[in-house]
């Protein structure tokens, strides 16, 4: 898998490639530190995968840098990485086509199942936005309306919270007490009211509900 990064701050881009690192063992990592060296990296690599572009780098003009890439390279998927968390960033960058808007603060757990949503062909809003105004933010599915969250029982919230920290079946089935083919069958009922179709999938539209996932429970 080929990434391009482009950010103009080495000691970021260091320390989010070592994130990407975790979304598999062949990842190819190309890197930029401006617009114009992002557009040069693309040309040169056709088969890029996915790429990863700061709002406020040199060349960049904020969305207009973005509809520029978008224009020259419409079948790479862009996720916007910046610091603002202005809902009128996030708004306009998906406008211009982002498949996602990632604060640069954001978990690396949160920013993987991120990018992995995007790559599956999802786009990304942030739960900042969600929470602060959901009305103006299209979230990624039309089927992740808030009313959904109503058809999760209190055991199924339990498996999302341990789902959405990474733990596995079997660390789940433990935690809880549970088998793992209890486990399974929350599972399958929790994709079910989510209207999604994997682990990533369902805690990103948990978030999106804005779901409190921040705490496994207690034991």
């Amino acid at each position: 898998m080929k990434i391009l990064l482009a950010d103009d701050h080495d000691l970021f881009r260091a320390g989010l490639g070592m994130v990407l690192s975790e979304l598999g063992a062949d990842i190819c990592l190309v890197q930029a530190a401006s617009l114009t060296a992002a557009i040069h990296c693309a040309e040169a690599e056709p088969d890029l995968d996915l790429a990863l572009l700061d709002l406020n780098m040199p060349a960049m003009n904020g969305t207009a840098g973005l509809r520029n890439f978008r224009e020259q390279f419409p079948d790479v998927p862009v996720v916007i990485v910046s610091g603002s968390d202005e809902l009128s960033d996030i708004q306009q960058a998906l406008d211009a086509g982002a498949s996602g808007f990632i604060h640069k603060s954001t978990s690396p757990p949160v920013m993987l199942s991120a990018l992995r949503l995007v790559l599956a062909g999802g786009v990304y809003v942030p739960l900042q936005a969600m929470k602060r105004e959901p009305a103006k933010v299209a979230p990624p599915s039309p089927a992740h309306g808030r009313g959904w969250a109503s058809g999760l029982t209190a055991r199924q919230m339990e498996v999302l919270r341990l789902l959405a920290v990474g733990k596995p079946n079997k660390v789940i089935a433990r935690e809880l007490d549970l088998s793992e083919g209890t486990v399974k069958i929350h599972l399958s009922a929790i994709f079910r009211v989510l209207d999604v179709n994997n682990r990533t999938e369902a805690v990103l539209a948990a978030q999106q509900l804005s779901l409190d996932l921040g705490v496994a429970p207690r034991h």
